[in-house]
């Protein structure tokens, strides 16, 4: 029912009025049948309307938030990995050692300097 038009709204309300009048059915199947039709309704619309938006958004450029989380969630493990491979890369990588005289040595140096001059 819940994709009635006004007439179609407007036959089913008759014939419920019709099965009421004739006794098929009682004021409370009435009243259950009405409300179960406009929770279908309502179902429905809701349905309708966030497909509607959804299409909106989409047009505008926009993501839905799940997606932006999905998004975030990717970016920060792939900058983890990216942040382990240069650790990783860092911890292998040799070691450059340098040569430098102790400060006996250039002391000693400097003396034969002087003495040399």
């Amino acid at each position: 029912m819940a994709n009635q038009t006004p007439s179609e709204l407007f036959t089913t309300l008759k014939g419920y009025l019709n099965e009421l009048s004739d006794g098929e059915r009682t004021p409370g199947e009435v009243a259950s049948a009405l409300g179960e039709w406009a929770r279908d309704g309502k179902e429905s619309i809701k349905v309708r309307v966030s497909e509607e938006v959804e299409a909106s958004v989409a047009k505008m450029g926009f993501i839905q938030r799940a997606e932006f989380d999905a998004l975030l969630a990717r970016v920060a493990a792939l900058e983890a990995q990216l942040l382990a491979a240069e650790q990783a890369a860092t911890k292998s990588a040799p070691k450059k050692f340098s040569i430098r005289k102790s400060s006996k040595e250039k002391s000693e140096t400097s003396v034969e300097k002087k003495a040399k001059k």
